[in-house]
């Protein structure tokens, strides 16, 4: 599967221990692309607490060291949950293709989440193209987007 986007130049990796087999994998097809890759950790399959390295990833997409980040786990919920505690960053649960587009094209996701004992391998790796392929519509989506940045600003 190529990955080919000409607008994301950079991506921000990181997993916890379920997910560091999968990260490992995708940032090696990432880079085989031509694309640049931050990996934030976990270094091996050791047991972790995700937080810290999905909170990394979130912290390079908002100050724009990356253009995109992944976040990668067991189910993918916490690490999504913990990125999205990051204000800028709009971290979607992706395991299949409609979430993957719709999460970019309608939600404008900047944070894909994927769990890896819930997706495949070649699965995982049709969602991650989904999701650098499609770009975001605008249009009526921007307001609601942009209503999600202004609730960061309440507290």
């Amino acid at each position: 599967m190529h990955l080919d986007s000409p607008t994301v130049s950079c991506i921000a990796i990181g997993s916890d221990h379920a997910g560091f087999e999968l990260k490992q994998h995708l940032a090696d097809l990432l880079r085989s692309q031509g694309h640049g890759v931050i990996d934030l950790g976990t270094d091996s399959a050791e047991s972790v607490d995700y937080v810290h390295f999905c909170a990394a990833v979130g912290r390079t997409v908002r100050d724009g060291d990356a253009d995109l980040g992944i976040v990668l786990g067991g189910s993918g919920q916490g690490e999504q949950l913990a990125a999205n505690k990051v204000r800028g960053v709009r971290a979607a649960l992706c395991n299949d293709l409609y979430t993957a587009r719709m999460a970019r094209a309608h939600n404008d996701a900047n944070v894909l989440s994927i769990g890896a004992r819930v997706v495949g391998v070649g699965l995982a790796e049709e969602i991650l193209a989904t999701f650098l392929a499609i770009p975001f519509e605008g249009g009526r989506h921007l307001r609601r987007v942009q209503q999600l940045m202004a609730l960061e600003q309440e507290f």
